[in-house]
């Protein structure tokens, strides 16, 4: 009696991507409700908005909208190998414009999102995660490339 050979997905189980945007997913998404329970509220905009300290961050509602609405696309994204691929590159790409600027104005991005020290090295992080985990897993071309090899694949 032979074995059959497995099927790639079920060796392969979650991409580095897929595991990247439901962890990050679940997070953010968890920030992002805590942030309104025990962080800022507040939706003032301009140059001088306050956030209120979540833990070491500065957050006010903006900013938690912006985490809910994040880590609702990254866990969107997570059940299909190619799309979190493409979505963790592109959020990468995203944190890290997001991350110069906090950086270059140091008090707040956009005139939204209250930022401070411990934001940006968080975003440095986050930036750095989502891209080495989208671009390991085939970036922003994984679907297209892999749709020509199916296409290419004789059918038995």
């Amino acid at each position: 009696m032979t074995a059959t050979p497995q099927t790639k997905k079920e060796t392969t189980g979650r991409t580095l991507a897929q595991t990247f945007c439901l962890v990050f997913g679940i997070t953010l998404l968890a920030v992002g409700v805590l942030g309104f329970i025990f962080g800022g509220t507040n939706f003032a905009t301009g140059t001088a908005i306050q956030g209120e300290e979540f833990i070491v961050f500065e957050v006010n509602g903006w900013h938690n909208i912006v985490h809910i609405a994040s880590g609702l696309l990254l866990l969107l994204a997570a059940p299909n190998g190619p799309l979190a691929a493409t979505t963790a590159t592109a959020f990468g790409i995203v944190y890290a414009l997001v991350t110069v600027w906090g950086f270059i104005d140091g008090n707040d991005v956009f005139n939204l999102i209250p930022v401070n020290t411990a934001d940006n090295l968080l975003h440095v992080a986050i930036t750095a995660s989502a891209l080495f985990a989208g671009i390991t897993a085939g970036g922003l071309m994984a679907a297209g490339r892999r749709e020509r090899s199916a296409r290419q694949q004789p059918v038995t």
